[in-house]
């Protein structure tokens, strides 16, 4: 907490998992570090000390980004994102299945965003859709070439057996389309128009 609360440590001073440039921005930050620990760790029946932090927390608008913080570094004491100990529990417990969309594209814009197992494969399938290349995803994933080529691969496969199971409606072409509306039962009869008599606007010719 003394690392996001006081002015006098950088940013980077402690390097969590995960985006921590949201540490300027909270409520919390620029109070006195041992205020900051009273606030936001107390005891479990403090009531009052409890209801003040998530009075803080409540006003505060990176209150998911500490959240998430929270539990990608298994911070499992003291108040973060407005939850108590026991309150993020089963947050913790259910983190590795998580699957937060805002998270994703919180990825692809640049941040740096610690993906949990599922949002991982999403990210991997929607940069396979993209046209991203292996080098593109080694350095967003910070993983070697070899490995990313191979997951662009199964996304490839699991898109082809999707296709190949499901069926993917082919394209109709001019004549196709032309010949389908010609077919149809709502399609109007087209009635030939009679040809016009030349004989009635044929120019007379001089008389011999």
């Amino acid at each position: 907490m003394r690392h996001i609360t006081t002015h006098d440590a950088p940013a980077t001073g402690l390097r969590a998992i995960g985006d921590t440039t949201w540490h300027t921005r909270g409520v919390c930050h620029g109070m006195d570090p041992e205020d900051a620990d009273a606030v936001f760790f107390p005891l479990p029946r403090d009531y009052e000390a409890i209801a003040e932090a998530k009075e803080l927390c409540g006003l505060c608008p990176v209150r998911r980004d500490c959240l998430n913080f929270a539990l990608e570094n298994v911070l499992k004491e003291g108040i973060w994102g407005g939850l108590t100990e026991a309150e993020r529990r089963p947050w913790h417990d259910g983190l590795p299945q998580r699957l937060d969309y805002d998270r994703v594209i919180a990825f692809f814009n640049g941040r740096d965003v610690h993906l949990t197992e599922s949002e991982r494969q999403v990210v991997i399938d929607h940069a396979y859709v993209r046209g991203w290349r292996a080098d593109r995803l080694a350095g967003a994933l910070q993983i070697s070439h070899k490995h990313a080529r191979d997951l662009l691969r199964q996304a490839a496969n699991k898109v082809f057996d999707r296709d190949r199971n499901l069926g993917v409606p082919r394209r109709k072409n001019k004549k196709e389309k032309q010949a389908a509306s010609a077919s149809s039962p709502d399609a109007k009869p087209s009635i030939p128009r009679p040809a016009k008599s030349t004989s009635a606007t044929a120019p007379l010719g001089k008389a011999a």
